[in-house]
């Protein structure tokens, strides 16, 4: 009886079909289909309730995404608006350079036609002494002209002084025989007197002999320095190459050039010829008396 009892209430629970029956004989069945009907309507109502929950939940999300998205906009159009700000002021201060720069482009352009003005008158200066040199070079070529005709009337002077000069000694040479004087004590005599009267050394100085470096030296002076030698007779450039090497040995002494004099009474042509070359080659000053063959 008791499984009956459980079957049955099983079956009412489990079974729609069988309930109805059963509430049909019980004048009920009526009644609880509109139970069902509402039980159902409530089940729907709560899935309702629930899918709008969570459909509030989701649109509160979308909500706060939305006002996070609002303010990262804010953000953006504030950090726009800076950027806007300071691109202004870059723009204001590039308008000013822009300005400063037109002033000193205006500066630059007068100054540049100040310069150019400047140029014209260099130019124009330039010109004129181009004239002026022109000038200077015609004078120029004609004082060359006139040097070089000097030049030419100074080496005959020369010549004739020299020639002159090797008279004297060839006469006075001759004369210092009787005089009781050496050639070379003559020579001595009537440098020193040449010289002091030219004012080429002092007037209490006298070319003497001079030992230098173990060699002797017939004509010479320390200050200023002179280093010569005269002899009667030259048939060779013997003569002139002793004079060198003695001029050598003074210049190592005492640092400096001597002047040289060579100073011949009677020398042989060919002879002359060679030493004359070279005289003019070292710088020595060659006086002869006269010219044998």
């Amino acid at each position: 009886m008791e499984s009956l009892k459980r079957e049955f209430l099983e079956l009412l629970d489990t079974d729609r079909e069988f309930r109805y029956t059963i509430a049909g004989y019980l004048g009920l069945s009526e009644v609880l289909k509109r139970l069902d009907d509402l039980s159902e309507k409530q089940a729907k109502m709560v899935e309702e309730q629930t899918r709008l929950r969570k459909e509030q939940a989701r649109i509160r999300k979308e909500q706060a995404r939305l006002r996070a998205d609002f303010n990262k906009m804010l953000e953006s159009i504030k950090q726009l608006q800076d950027g806007q700000s300071r691109l202004e002021e870059r723009m204001t201060a590039v308008e000013e350079g822009q300005s400063r720069l037109e002033e000193r482009m205006t500066a630059v352009e007068e100054g540049q036609s100040r310069l150019e003005e400047r140029m014209t008158a260099v130019e124009e200066g330039q010109s004129r002494l181009e004239e002026r040199v022109g000038s200077l070079e015609e004078g120029v070529k004609e004082l060359k002209e006139g040097q070089a005709r000097i030049e030419g009337r100074v080496d005959a002077l020369e010549r004739r002084f020299t020639s002159l000069e090797g008279a004297m000694i060839s006469g006075f040479g001759e004369l210092s025989k009787f005089a009781g004087l050496t050639f070379e004590e003559f020579v001595r005599k009537f440098l020193t007197a040449s010289l002091r009267k030219l004012g080429e050394i002092p007037d209490d100085a006298e070319l003497g002999r001079g030992l230098v470096e173990g060699e002797e030296i017939n004509l010479f002076l320390e200050e200023p320095l002179i280093v010569g030698e005269a002899t009667g007779y030259a048939e060779s450039r013997d003569e002139m190459v002793k004079l060198l090497r003695k001029a050598g040995l003074a210049r190592e002494k005492y640092s400096r050039e001597p002047r040289k004099i060579l100073v011949i009474l009677t020398a042989r042509r060919d002879a002359l010829m060679e030493m004359r070359e070279m005289a003019e080659r070292e710088g020595v000053e060659l006086i002869v008396g006269k010219t044998i063959d």
